[in-house]
């Protein structure tokens, strides 16, 4: 969605503008907590990240 804002619109006809705005699509994060199956730790997947840096 584009709104288009033009110079000198005042504090009352932004909000206008920003209630008007409907957000359509809305993540939905806890549905993919825990999904993700790691090998090994964390900490060592970093470490061994940071050694290829060498």
């Amino acid at each position: 969605m584009t709104v288009i804002i033009k110079k000198g619109a005042g504090k009352k006809k932004l909000d206008e503008i920003l209630k008007k705005i409907t957000h359509t699509k809305k993540l939905h994060a806890h549905r993919h907590l825990g999904k993700v199956k790691w090998g090994e730790d964390a900490l060592e997947y970093q470490k061994n990240l940071r050694d290829g840096w060498d």
